[in-house]
């Protein structure tokens, strides 16, 4: 089958190569000249601008959106002024879910089909496969099965969960409604990563710290002592207890998988400043869950630690300075 991509950063471009290893036609367009030229190297059809990208596209074309959220609308905008009745505009990114819709319904007047997919599989990808999310009309899905059936991980040597329905969700990759529906569930997944991640970082957190026994603690007012010192004098090895974990463990899991490479490639983690990003899945999951009354408090933290994390805190933190000084005359001490 014959696929468009337009955005070929880490993901885009290793979801072309997994589709030209299984034979599918695919004609390529990124406003970077030299990723277009890697492609064109592995196989693919290059074109160095939108009008020839659509020109080499058969008709009715199917054309996936691998690109920043942000950038979305404009790009729409652009295929949807060279577009005909029929073609299918895809996108694979990290998109808001109110968006689907109304852009689902916009292009619809144009004759152009919309389809979202919430991408999961980041730089593993081309191996392991993409777990796709998506949302649209049936008709449009079925015909594109064929795409997402190569850029699925396939089932493996995962065996369904007995009892459930047979679907291709055992593949992974599912239909999971209307517009906007794949994109609200990756949404959802998301949310749901922020909180798996920050329950291992936590509790790895913990074991970093249980030799605070050993080190030398200041003694004053402000310092909060450690009343059995003698409880806290384990050195552990992480790299080793998060390797141990993945066999056997409850908690074990993909996440915990790629934690141990980063313990093995670094102990102290030096290579990393600990301020850490988030894209908006997050936001979203958590205002969602507003507007249905749904209680999230672990998703909430673990999304408000990411603002602390970039330093969104560090204000409140010195009025919360300021007032023990004020009613205490406490003095903050330096830090470590």
């Amino acid at each position: 089958m014959q696929l468009g991509m337009i955005g070929l950063g880490r993901m885009g471009a290793n979801m072309v190569r997994r589709l030209l290893r299984a034979h599918h036609e695919c004609v390529v367009y990124d406003r970077n000249a030299e990723a277009v030229q890697g492609l064109v190297k592995d196989g693919a059809v290059g074109a160095e601008s939108l009008p020839e990208f659509m020109r080499k596209l058969e008709q009715p074309r199917a054309i996936w959106l691998m690109i920043p959220a942000a950038l979305v609308d404009a790009t729409l905008n652009d295929l949807a002024a060279l577009a005909t009745s029929g073609d299918i505009i895809i996108d694979g990114g990290n998109s808001y879910y109110i968006d689907d819709i109304r852009r689902a319904r916009e292009l619809k007047d144009k004759g152009i089909h919309y389809v979202d997919v919430g991408t999961s599989g980041g730089v593993w990808g081309l191996e392991r496969g993409y777990c796709q999310m998506i949302g649209g009309e049936q008709e449009v899905v079925t015909h594109l099965d064929p795409i997402f059936k190569t850029l699925a991980p396939g089932s493996g040597s995962i065996e369904p969960t007995p009892g459930s329905a047979a679907s291709t969700a055992s593949e992974g990759y599912l239909h999971c409604g209307p517009a906007g529906a794949g994109h609200f569930v990756k949404m959802v997944h998301n949310g749901i990563e922020y909180g798996l991640m920050a329950a291992y970082a936590e509790g790895l957190n913990v074991l970093h710290h249980a030799n605070e026994g050993k080190l030398e603690r200041t003694a004053d007012a402000e310092t909060t002592p450690l009343r059995h010192p003698e409880h806290y004098v384990y050195d552990f090895n992480l790299a080793e207890i998060t390797e141990l974990w993945r066999r056997g463990s409850v908690i074990a899991s993909w996440l915990l998988d790629l934690t141990a490479i980063s313990f093995a490639q670094s102990p102290e983690l030096e290579g990393y400043s600990g301020r850490v990003a988030d894209s908006g899945e997050g936001r979203w999951t958590i205002q969602a869950a507003i507007e249905e009354s749904v209680p999230v408090p672990v998703l909430s933290a673990a999304l408000f630690q990411r603002f602390d994390s970039r330093g969104e805190a560090e204000f409140a933190n010195k009025v919360l300075s300021a007032m023990r000084f004020q009613f205490g005359g406490h003095v903050e001490r330096p830090a470590k």
